[in-house]
């Protein structure tokens, strides 16, 4: 069985987004949204050709939106040649079958994409296991919607009686990979514990985040490490752990981890369980957040919920004002305790981060 592959965006395939404010949800927050969902669009690889922002009391049961949308996206996707619709919601597999029935191409979600996004980035063999299971607990209840077309009995000498539907052939095999998946996760979770151990006599520190903070640019400037660094939405999903560098205390080590994002997929937070753990050992958090950003506090509170997901938020931890680079000369930031303003790229603002770490750890 090939399984359905969240179906990945090409460089050419012309996309259609899909959002929607619903209930008192304001519209400003939608559009955030929105263009986040484009910024993902981008990262796959999709061109964005249209896009379409609906207000809505309550999602509808068939389609999510309302029937008149449903039509101007149908018009818009035989003016553009569309190849894709994304919503930026998630979505039934009901609703999933529906809307593909009436635009004729492909629909995915947000979870989809943001899926779509770690099985292209995914380099080592962890991480690849990982949003694999990701992708086939994500699928698995939306085999009905996806592969309706084959709820139908095979025919021939040998089949006659009940037997089984290909939609119940693909759910077992389904079911079974998804097993073995686990089984393999676990040797690797194995394989890290032991690692753990072997680091318990240094003190450590995680750095975490909403995607393109910069993490990775501070981790490297903390370890002199060259971890690629990239102004795109999860170009690190491999943890990387690294000793801190020699001005600092040489009993620290640092872990670099995967970004976090709003409607993160609970599947890739359950998948990813053995990498978030080295953020569940640290003994300091650095939360890394965009100063530039608008909405940078929407994002701390993004991390701040994974965070308790986890089981993290009881760990101290620092709020690092990254970017002020990016700020005009005399624009304010603040400054008090526990948020540190400074600029990993110009390397710039690292004097107070280093007092902290030398009064904990030192």
């Amino acid at each position: 069985m090939v399984l359905y592959d969240a179906n990945k965006v090409t460089p050419a395939e012309r996309v259609i987004l899909v959002g929607t404010a619903l209930g008192r949800k304001p519209r400003q927050e939608a559009e955030y949204t929105l263009d986040e969902l484009a910024r993902l669009t981008d990262t796959a690889g999709g061109i964005e050709v249209a896009r379409f922002l609906q207000r809505r009391d309550k999602p509808d049961s068939a389609c999510f939106i309302g029937k008149g949308l449903v039509e101007q996206i149908k018009t818009a996707v035989a003016d553009l040649e569309a190849d894709l619709v994304i919503f930026d919601e998630i979505l039934s597999p009901h609703q999933m079958r529906n809307l593909g029935e009436s635009f004729e191409i492909r629909v995915i979600d947000r979870p989809m994409l943001i899926l779509d996004i770690f099985a292209k980035h995914a380099r080592t063999a962890e991480a690849r296991l990982q949003v694999e299971l990701a992708q086939m607990e994500y699928l698995l209840p939306r085999l009905t919607g996806l592969w309706g077309h084959l709820s139908r009995q095979y025919g021939g000498i040998g089949t006659k009686g009940p037997g089984e539907t290909q939609l119940e052939v693909d759910r077992r095999r389904a079911g079974q990979k998804i097993l073995k998946l686990k089984e393999k996760l676990h040797k690797i979770e194995r394989q890290r514990e032991t690692q753990r151990k072997g680091r318990s006599r240094f003190h450590k520190i995680a750095l975490v985040g909403y995607t393109n903070a910069g993490k990775s640019t501070l981790f490297n400037c903390l370890t002199r490490a060259d971890v690629p660094e990239a102004d795109q939405l999860f170009s690190t999903l491999d943890s990387t752990t690294r000793l801190i560098a020699a001005e600092y205390p040489q009993n620290i080590v640092i872990t670099d981890t995967v970004g976090f994002i709003e409607k993160l997929p609970h599947q890739l937070v359950a998948s990813f369980k053995s990498t978030l753990e080295e953020v569940n050992q640290a003994d300091l958090i650095l939360v890394v957040t965009d100063i530039s950003d608008p909405y940078i506090e929407r994002k701390i509170d993004v991390v701040r919920t994974v965070l308790e997901d986890i089981g993290a938020d009881r760990i101290p931890r620092l709020i690092l004002y990254n970017k002020i680079d990016l700020l005009q000369p005399d624009e304010p930031f603040p400054a008090s305790d526990g948020i540190i303003p400074l600029s990993a790229l110009k390397r710039s603002g690292l004097s107070r981060l280093k007092a902290e770490i030398m009064a904990r750890f030192g």
